[in-house]
């Protein structure tokens, strides 16, 4: 039997009303989660937050063929890894596939891991659902008095790590309205309270 997941939004009431319909039907609930350590191949960058949708498919696509090469495949989802995020100007991001072993570095191609620790995680549907499906995942963490692994640079908001996990192949689902993205931010150490 087929379980269909109840997908929900939780946006306090101040949530523009027509925002809250609209993310209903695209958003999981919130979780919170431990994760093990992930290796994984990886391009980091600076990109305008116009420029995401050229510079994720062509970063990905690059360490595909690089992993091709090796005849190694990603154990994972591929993603992208919010390291310094100043929405008005440059996000400091890097695109990644999870493997089972860093490889050598290639040119701007390199490995790195994804810290163990607590994430708190959402899935929204819908590639163009991001912004909401991200306040909304910060917006519940707020609620639940979570401390996220989070500090402010001179650049904008850096963190330890904040992903976006492309849980839909492209090539096997070619809408992207129905494009899943998992939303998971680490959790400080240490929680107040």
């Amino acid at each position: 039997m087929l379980e269909v997941e109840k997908r929900t939004i939780f946006m306090s009431s101040n949530y523009p009303k027509r925002k809250r319909a609209i993310c209903m039907s695209v958003m999981t609930e919130p979780k919170i989660e431990n994760r093990q350590a992930q290796p994984y191949m990886g391009i980091r960058t600076r990109v305008p937050m116009q420029k995401l949708d050229v510079a994720i498919p062509q970063g990905l696509g690059e360490i595909f063929a690089f992993l091709g090469k090796y005849g190694v495949g990603p154990v994972n989802a591929p993603f992208v890894r919010y390291h310094i995020i100043n929405m008005p100007e440059m996000l400091d991001i890097e695109v990644g596939v999870p493997v089972a072993n860093t490889l050598p570095d290639e040119g701007h191609i390199h490995g790195g891991v994804l810290p163990a620790g607590r994430y708190a995680s959402l899935i929204y549907t819908g590639i163009d659902h991001g912004i909401q499906g991200n306040a909304a995942l910060l917006e519940w963490g707020v609620s639940q008095g979570l401390v996220w692994d989070r500090w402010e640079t001179k650049d904008g908001d850096a963190f330890g790590s904040r992903l976006e996990i492309f849980l839909t192949n492209p090539g096997e689902e070619p809408d992207r309205e129905k494009w899943e993205t998992e939303v998971a931010i680490r959790l400080a150490d240490t929680q107040e309270g």
